[in-house]
């Protein structure tokens, strides 16, 4: 891994925060307009992995020889519903409003990618939140405004220091970026 170049393709700040924590040089280069869409009929549990596939794959004929991309998407699911990035205030209130109270998990695929080779994979952690009162999710909501994550949150707000009541895997996983699981499939390159 030492002469391969790492290209981290995403415009998430807390993306970047973590892979800079595993001390491997990256540069950030995000292509525009790349679609975020899936079929219809795919399993919740294989969303953020095909969607973070999809992404690699518009890098595939830019990528040099000692280039690898690595791309990622994050949702939460609860049962069988997938909450995606509230589109505004009351979108984000109905999601914390059904996330209250409840386990559910956050899921997110990674795909790592040179011209030679492609690994895709996610990562899941459950996650339990107390009861939320209104005003809780109106503060939280206010002062966040948590519209570019998934599930209308970020576990390392307001929100997560008093909802989180249990936790089961990667924290930094509900972050967006599984750093550990990234890490070692580097290592195994």
């Amino acid at each position: 891994m030492k002469d391969m170049k790492i290209i981290l393709a995403s415009n998430s700040p807390r993306r970047r925060e973590l892979l800079k924590g595993l001390d491997i040089a990256f540069t950030v280069k995000v292509l525009p307009d790349i679609k975020e869409s899936y079929p219809a009929d795919l399993p919740a549990a294989e969303v953020a992995s095909y969607i973070a596939g999809e992404k690699a794959d518009a890098y595939k004929d830019l990528l040099l020889e000692d280039e690898m991309v690595i791309t990622a998407d994050t949702i939460v699911v609860l049962g069988t519903k997938i909450l995606g990035k509230p589109k505004d205030e009351a979108d984000a209130r109905r999601m914390l409003q059904e996330l209250s109270g409840k386990t559910h998990q956050v899921i997110t695929g990674v795909c790592m990618m040179t011209r030679e080779k492609r690994r895709v994979f996610s990562v899941i952690t459950d996650v339990t939140f107390k009861e939320f009162t209104a005003d809780e999710i109106t503060h939280y909501i206010t002062k966040y405004q948590p519209y570019d994550k998934a599930g209308a949150y970020g576990i390392q707000e307001w929100i997560g220091y008093i909802g989180v009541t249990a936790l089961n895997g990667s924290y930094f996983n509900v972050m967006g970026f599984p750093v550990q699981r990234i890490y070692s499939e580097l290592q195994r390159w």
